[in-house]
């Protein structure tokens, strides 16, 4: 009884706690807290079996295909596989530069060019270049020839670098005269020595390419050396001078030889390569797609100057005399620098040759006759529309003949007859090589 009461009792003091007093709560079991509130676990690291399987699905992920490129960089990559593939069965083919580019464009559905290009032969290293890359070629070319012979380089250099003819030909005449009075006045000190900075130097001689190593090789030194001062109180002052080593006055002979060297050289020009090639029968052969490079207008211009022709053309047809015509027609003809021109023979074989619009029509008869098995067969050449090409000294612009054409080569009745005999008149290499054109 008595343990029963002092439970109420401490029961109803929990109860009756004033304020700001802690009512302390009588003991009971803590209530749980809810699921929401606990504590969350430390997370573990993951099994060796669950990295097996994020590995396998990654590599699931590489294999799927990807978002395409932007457009510009899908083409230049594709460009890029394709020239590539081009190149690597275009050389296990061994076929030639115009036969990659020719294959390359009719891959791409677009018209294959009658030529690959305009080229050129570099006479120092026998190399073929494009157009855009002669000047480069004659350069090395030349730059290695200074190991061989310093002088005959430097010339080539004079001549050939400096486009300004007449800088040139006063530059050489100034030059030989130095020359003339070392040879003419071996004991005479002053004619040994150039001032660098002399007027005449300078305007002359100095401001062209390849004097300076001219002077150099055939035995002249810098060397800086005392001269009088301009003034009354002046003392000497020092100038750079050009100065002949004196064992070469011990070798005058040789001094005259680059002297006259100098004076009868010309520029090196890199050789227009023909690129001669035969084509089997075809009735395309008056068809003809040429590049860039056989016009002096850029693609741009050539555009605009067809566009603005075509429409003017029916306006003016009908009021332009024959000598307008004749003269517009003429100034046409200037737009072009190269032709490219065909021959078709009795047989069907067409010869495709490269040439300057300026070149006359002997050259085309000699081109025609080294492909002949015997040079020495009488021919015509018939231009468009059957006329005769009789006079040989006309360039090609003249007779109508640029930017291409296709003519006929006609025998005389008693070579017909005599060729009956033999298979074909041209020669077995070229045959041998010929191709379909496309």
């Amino acid at each position: 009884m008595r343990k029963f009461f002092q439970e109420i009792k401490a029961d109803i003091k929990f109860k009756t706690a004033g304020p700001g007093q802690k009512l302390s709560e009588p003991s009971r079991a803590p209530r749980e807290k809810p699921r929401a509130e606990a504590a969350p676990k430390p997370r573990q690291a993951p099994t060796d079996e669950a990295q097996r399987a994020a590995a396998a699905a990654l590599a699931r992920l590489e294999l799927k295909p990807k978002g395409k490129a932007p457009s510009s960089q899908e083409a230049i990559k594709n460009q890029v596989r394709k020239e590539l593939m081009a190149e690597a069965a275009a050389s296990e083919k061994g076929l030639p530069m115009e036969e990659k580019v020719r294959e390359q464009q009719q891959e791409e559905g677009a018209a294959a060019p009658s030529v690959s290009g305009v080229y050129f032969i570099c006479p120092l290293t026998g190399v073929v270049v494009r157009k855009d890359q002669k000047e480069k070629q004659l350069r090395e070319a030349i730059q290695a020839y200074f190991s061989v012979d310093p002088v005959a380089a430097s010339i080539m250099e004079i001549h050939t670098f400096n486009k300004d003819r007449e800088k040139v030909r006063l530059c050489v005449e100034t030059v030989a005269k130095y020359l003339d009075n070392i040879y003419l006045h071996p004991e005479e000190e002053k004619y040994r020595k150039i001032k660098l900075q002399n007027k005449v130097f300078q305007e002359r001689i100095s401001c062209l390419e390849g004097t300076h190593k001219f002077f150099q090789a055939i035995g002249f030194e810098t060397k800086t050396l005392p001269v009088p001062g301009q003034g009354k109180n002046s003392w000497y002052t020092t100038e750079e001078f050009y100065v002949l080593k004196e064992e070469m006055l011990s070798r005058l002979e040789e001094l005259k030889d680059c002297r006259e060297q100098l004076l009868s050289s010309e520029p090196v020009r890199a050789q227009l390569h023909r690129q001669p090639t035969l084509f089997r029968p075809s009735p395309a052969a008056a068809r003809f797609e040429l590049p860039h490079d056989f016009f002096s207008l850029t693609a741009e211009e050539l555009r605009r100057e067809q566009r603005l022709r075509t429409e003017a053309v029916e306006k003016a047809a009908m009021l332009r005399t024959r000598a307008m015509r004749e003269k517009e027609e003429q100034r046409e003809m200037r737009r072009y620098n190269y032709t490219l021109l065909r021959v078709r023979f009795p047989d069907g074989y067409i010869l495709q040759g490269t040439f300057y619009a300026r070149e006359s029509v002997s050259v085309l008869y000699n081109f025609v006759r080294e492909a002949l098995r015997d040079d020495w067969l009488p021919f015509e050449l018939l231009g468009p529309g059957g006329l005769k090409l009789t006079d040989e000294n006309l360039a090609f612009n003249e007779c109508g003949l640029v930017p291409s054409a296709l003519l006929s080569l006609a025998w005389d009745a008693a070579v017909m007859a005599q060729l009956e005999e033999q298979r074909s008149p041209l020669r077995p290499e070229l045959l041998a090589g010929a191709q379909s054109l496309s």
